[in-house]
């Protein structure tokens, strides 16, 4: 089955280089009409952004620039209007764009742990929520995330970033429960590569095998009619994995060792993993911790 995005218009942030180009150019290459956003100079312009036009309209594509800073709600209320005038829809959302303030917890100034959370986490929330209404309208919408390895397991050094990309997470989880009935699905991408943010991250032979063009066929996918929803899809050097939560079936403590010390003694069972399950909504939880009190006290819930 061949996957194509004819007559879909779709906007990429961050754009102008690395994962974002290589993520433009194979929508574009799909046939998607593209936006590609890169953040612009005093005069709104990105020349980085433009460039990747050039690269899409000699292949014979359609795409536009603009140079919107996804952390200013107005430029990018800016760049879906003007999406709009020109392609009249939206179908496709990839937020990209993100910088890189690394420093240890104990040296990192809040300042920086504040602006990488203005544009991962509120530049996320800025295009997502400027393109929502308009997926709803259509009964049609594709949005993708990126999230990171650093947010999913953590890494030295990177507590702002960590806790930015963690956060796509739990927005992808609601925005997928409130986005079903109008067909738009959310999902999650974690990549891996050797990009100008990742230069000096990795070991020179390692950082070529990571290719960003390794890593935008499973955005493509993402962003197709036939993607799913409320998956982190994790991709580096040509491998795809899917990243899943579990929780442990627990134990409950009721009616006489509710106490620390009961938490203590129970912990190697509580955390057991047989029995772990993927839940799909917060309410998930509660159930099971309703459940179990009620079967240790003795409730009968079915009344």
């Amino acid at each position: 089955m061949s996957i194509r995005l004819d007559g879909q218009v779709a906007i990429v942030t961050g754009a102008g280089q690395g994962l974002g180009r290589c993520h433009a150019l194979a929508l574009a290459e799909r046939g998607a009409k593209v936006v590609v956003n890169d953040l612009g100079d005093e005069s709104g312009r990105s020349e980085n952004a433009d460039a990747v036009v050039a690269e899409i309209k000699e292949a014979g594509g359609e795409a536009m620039s603009h140079g919107a800073n996804v952390s200013n709600a107005e430029q990018v209320n800016d760049m879906v209007a003007k999406t709009m005038a020109k392609w009249g829809r939206v179908d496709i959302l990839i937020n990209n764009a993100g910088i890189l303030r690394d420093k240890t917890f104990l040296k990192m100034p809040i300042e920086d742990f504040r602006l990488v959370i203005e544009v991962h986490l509120m530049g996320t929330a800025n295009c997502t929520k400027a393109v929502w209404e308009i997926m709803r309208e259509q009964n049609y919408g594709r949005i993708v995330f990126t999230t990171s390895s650093s947010g999913l397991y953590g890494n030295f050094g990177q507590a702002n970033y960590s806790a930015a990309k963690m956060a796509m997470v739990g927005l992808m989880n609601t925005l997928h429960l409130e986005g079903a009935k109008n067909n738009i699905h959310v999902n999650c991408l974690a990549p891996t590569a050797g990009t100008a943010m990742t230069a000096g991250l990795f070991p020179e032979p390692i950082y070529k095998l990571l290719s960003p063009e390794s890593v935008s066929p499973g955005v493509v996918f993402l962003a197709s009619e036939g993607a799913p929803s409320r998956k982190v899809l994790g991709a580096g050097g040509g491998s795809f994995a899917v990243f899943k939560g579990f929780e442990t079936d627990g134990v409950n403590l009721l009616p006489d060792k509710l106490t620390p010390e009961g938490v203590a003694a129970a912990w190697s069972a509580l955390d057991d993993e047989s029995g772990m399950k993927e839940l799909t909504t917060g309410f998930e939880q509660s159930s099971k911790f309703a459940t179990k009190a009620a079967r240790s006290l003795g409730i009968d819930l079915s009344e």
